[in-house]
């Protein structure tokens, strides 16, 4: 008789890491981070905890990540990944969210040729869509699979006044549908952490929304830093739980860990 599979096997997660976005991953290698790791002599360093024991996969998350962004069709900053484990009759579905990982060296920034991915002072992989040229270098190159381009497709053939309303990204408020290729149409976008709620003391728009607070957000480089939609003590959560970091073999050093 076979023995069931351990639902937190490390390296059972680390393969269902890279289901998604299975286009670009399967037929591209991903471009090792290269660059020395300095993220730990920054002050700031915005990072996700997801509690996988808490999550239910109800996918608000990814709903409020589509809302509060107004990514088009193909476009998505924030998925929950499914899984079926287990022996009949102990079988089970696990769950895991999955934004964008925001490495402290990331794979992406290093192949983009006008450097509009960039990391920014605070940790977070910032896209400049001025500066963006449409090349998905850095599609091929990420090796989570986070990445979309945005070809200008909507959901209806005419758009809906909620689909033509300015995305709120970057605090920028720029529109998609403007006449030749002008930002985010035409260019590759992530998750971004919602950097323009982050900005107004607000918390990312799935960890504000999830209904099982699984989801963390905060100053990882913080000794002291709490989770600002629940309070509690990042560094304590990781301390006291176990938990890993989505192919962190690799490298890239990222940003979201996951409490197992």
């Amino acid at each position: 008789m076979s023995k069931p599979e351990d639902p937190m096997d490390r390296r059972h997660f680390l393969r269902l890491g890279g289901l998604a976005g299975a286009g670009a991953l399967a037929v591209t290698a991903p471009v090792l981070a290269a660059e020395p790791n300095s993220a730990d002599k920054q002050a700031i360093r915005y990072g996700m905890i997801i509690d996988l024991k808490r999550c239910v996969g109800c996918k608000a998350c990814a709903a409020a990540c589509k809302a509060e962004n107004h990514t088009p069709p193909g476009v998505a900053y924030n998925i929950v990944m499914e899984e079926e484990v287990g022996t009949y009759p102990d079988v089970r579905r696990r769950f895991i969210s999955r934004p964008c990982m925001h490495c402290a060296t990331p794979s992406c920034t290093i192949v983009c040729p006008t450097k509009a991915t960039h990391i920014r002072d605070d940790g977070i992989v910032a896209i400049d869509y001025n500066r963006c040229i449409g090349c998905r270098y850095c599609i091929s190159a990420c090796p989570y699979g986070v990445r979309a381009f945005d070809y200008g497709h909507n959901y209806h053939e005419t758009a809906t006044p909620y689909e033509s309303q300015p995305s709120p990204e970057y605090g920028q408020n720029k529109k998609r549908n403007l006449k030749g290729n002008e930002s985010p149409r035409g260019n590759v976008r992530k998750c971004h952490f919602c950097i323009h709620r982050v900005k107004k003391g607000l918390s990312p728009a799935c960890a504000s929304t999830c209904i099982a607070n699984a989801i963390h957000f905060g100053n990882l480089n913080d000794p002291e830093g709490l989770c600002t939609v629940h309070g509690e003590k990042l560094r304590f959560l990781l301390a006291t739980r176990d938990h890993l970091r989505l192919k962190e073999d690799l490298g890239n050093n990222p940003s979201v860990y996951y409490l197992t």
